[in-house]
């Protein structure tokens, strides 16, 4: 038996929500994908997700099948910390130090930081002057530099290959 196919993401709002046949809920991990085997939420059945390069996926995306259905894309919610700090230069710091850890990392409104919650890193946050909200919520973190959905050329004569 072959899984239908989704090969159209449609974003939030640019897609016809209500005739949405299913939802699929996945952590972020998921919602970066090319190509993965997915389950809707309300158990009408595998999709396969195949696109033609891996894509970021929002909450509110539209997904659209090859059979005309389309599937909601709902961001699970996920163990994640929230960091504040009232001083401009503890945030300026423990932002600096995120960076060079290289942490997937959501910017809020108010200078609020998000990230997956990790102990040794709420400590870290702490020892540096920052407060630890502790919650489950979605995690969307900033696309990188290099983020194959907002590429464009940054040609400068050499290449970053790792």
């Amino acid at each position: 038996m072959t899984l239908p196919r989704a090969t159209q993401i449609f974003r939030a709002g640019d897609w016809p929500e209500r005739e949405a046949s299913g939802c699929v809920t996945l952590a972020f991990d998921d919602r970066h994908r090319r190509r993965l085997r997915l389950c809707m939420d309300n158990g009408l059945g595998d999709f396969m997700l195949d696109l033609a390069r891996a894509e970021r996926l929002g909450d509110g995306d539209g997904l659209l099948l090859e059979d005309g259905r389309w599937v909601r894309v709902r961001a699970q919610a996920e163990d994640v910390m929230d960091i504040a700090s009232a001083r401009p230069r503890d945030a300026i710091r423990i932002a600096w130090h995120l960076g060079n850890r290289h942490l997937p990392v959501q910017v809020l409104e108010g200078g609020v930081l998000r990230l997956r919650y990790d102990h040794v890193i709420e400590h870290m946050v702490i020892d540096l002057g920052g407060a630890v909200n502790r919650k489950l919520d979605i995690f969307a973190p900033e696309p990188g530099a290099y983020d194959a959905a907002h590429a464009h050329d940054h040609s400068h004569g050499h290449d970053h290959d790792h």
